[in-house]
């Protein structure tokens, strides 16, 4: 298990409380006193929370501390939750050629700025295909995406491939997000 990094930003006296907890706590406890410092353990690391007493807009996944006196374990339980939220949010995103997934808000997003809203079987068929490292045979899906029986008949497949195709191709003008191969659909 990855060890996520609490790094604490111009504030002595929590780090001090907190690295005598140390063993104690699932994250590792870092001390950045200067941006130059704290700029640095945050390129080494992405699995990372910043906890500060003042307001920094230019801190990504960042933790206000302000309310001070406060009880321990209450911190110890602010962290935890934005420790939680931080990797509910990296979880819910994938990246797929130059495309981002969000899996919460079903959206397909080009170049951080063009979205498309997505159903959930067209998410599910965009990463079946992308998860696989060869073409995907219109029965594979059938079988892992719809839990179809291989003796249906159906063009089921077919028609969703096509219609989200084309879902791309109007909204983002790309008209090889899915090849088609002889032994069927692939994303590369």
């Amino acid at each position: 298990m990855i060890k996520q990094n609490l790094i604490i930003y111009k504030f002595d006296l929590l780090y001090h409380i907190l690295k005598e907890l140390d063993l104690e706590l699932n994250y590792k406890i870092i001390f950045a006193d200067t941006k130059i410092s704290l700029n640095d353990r945050l390129i080494k690391s992405d699995n990372s929370l910043v906890i500060t007493n003042t307001k920094h807009i230019d801190i990504g996944n960042h933790f206000v501390l302000e309310n001070i006196p406060i009880n321990l374990f209450k911190i110890i339980e602010k962290i935890n939750i934005e420790f939680l939220k931080i990797k509910f949010g990296s979880q819910s995103k994938m990246k797929i050629k130059s495309y981002t997934i969000d899996l919460n808000s079903r959206e397909i997003i080009k170049n951080n700025n063009k979205k498309l809203k997505m159903t959930e079987r067209e998410i599910d068929i965009i990463i079946y295909l992308f998860k696989s490292e060869k073409p995907v045979s219109i029965e594979e899906l059938q079988n892992k995406v719809w839990s179809y029986n291989n003796d249906i008949e159906t063009h089921t497949v077919e028609t969703h491939i096509y219609r989200l195709r084309k879902k791309i191709l109007n909204n983002f003008d790309d008209k090889k997000f899915i090849i088609s191969k002889n032994n069927g659909y692939q994303i590369k």
